[in-house]
């Protein structure tokens, strides 16, 4: 008789659980659902990643102030494989005369992809001397080749269209860049 009694109270009490499931359920998707609204409509949030372990955090790296013309960059430096490697990837803002600039120990085509960089940049490719040799315009997470025309020891990222609201340009040089070894 121990079955039919539980059947009994399951069929009974089977509606209200499923009631209360769904008046528990409901509220919860709303919520998350407008959660994730909100993340799609804030630019730099919607694919934001967390930073992997072993990772730099963005005042980690070294820093150093160059200047372009009449402008005075806060550079972060990446100058080993580790640091090149991450770049600016998963930063989600850069400050307004914020960048990274890449340092290379050889005179050679240095080309960049934009994957797991969660903002548009604009890279200049610079010479030793400092000279910008190129400019180019790169989208948030693309695996889209970048290479500049030219050799150069230095790669400056900043903000997408920063050099071109700059009037900055190929032929024109960068100042304070670290010696090369």
């Amino acid at each position: 008789m121990r079955f039919p009694l539980r059947s009994l109270l399951a069929s009974r009490l089977a509606p209200l659980f499923a009631r209360y499931a769904l008046a528990v359920a409901l509220p919860l998707a709303a919520t998350a659902a407008l959660t994730s609204a909100t993340l799609l409509a804030t630019p730099g949030v919607a694919h934001a990643q967390q930073m992997p372990p072993g990772a730099k955090q963005p005042g980690d790296f070294p820093r150093l102030k160059l200047t372009a013309g009449m402008f005075v960059i806060d550079a972060a430096v990446a100058a080993n494989d580790a640091d090149r490697e991450q770049g600016l990837m998963y930063r989600t803002q850069l400050a307004p005369n914020e960048g990274m600039l890449f340092v290379f120990g050889e005179n050679a085509v240095h080309c960049f992809w934009m994957k797991n960089t969660l903002i548009p940049l604009s890279i200049a490719f610079v010479r030793a001397d400092g000279t910008i040799t190129d400019i180019d315009e790169m989208q948030a997470e693309t695996t889209n080749n970048h290479c500049p025309r030219n050799n150069g020891v230095y790669a400056l990222e900043m903000s997408q269209g920063w050099f071109s609201s700059k009037g900055i340009k190929p032929g024109m040089k960068l100042e304070g860049l670290p010696p090369m070894q």
